[in-house]
């Protein structure tokens, strides 16, 4: 699986507002009403990764929540990774 280009990431970034590039990676931090609800989401973002077979980096600061997707074997954001990313928004 090989990277997307800059033009496709720029169309995933205008379709799905949240997200930003970040070096090699896309990235977004949702935030919570509490760290409830925060591990509630990252509970669902881990079962729809482990579907996909292709896990975010995940960082956990009480209400917050920031995923980092990149795919570290090809080096930067592939397809996968886009996907991911939209069926996550699905979920917030």
């Amino acid at each position: 699986m090989a990277t997307v280009d800059e033009a496709r990431i720029g169309e995933f970034l205008d379709r799905h507002p949240g997200w930003g590039r970040d070096g090699d990676a896309i990235v977004r931090t949702f935030e919570f009403a509490d760290f409830t609800e925060a591990m509630g989401f990252v509970t669902q973002v881990a079962l729809v990764s482990e579907k996909a077979f292709h896990h975010p980096d995940i960082g956990i600061r009480w209400n917050e929540v920031t995923l980092r997707l990149s795919t570290h074997s090809e080096g930067g954001v592939t397809e996968k990774d886009l996907e991911l990313a939209d069926r996550i928004d699905r979920l917030a």
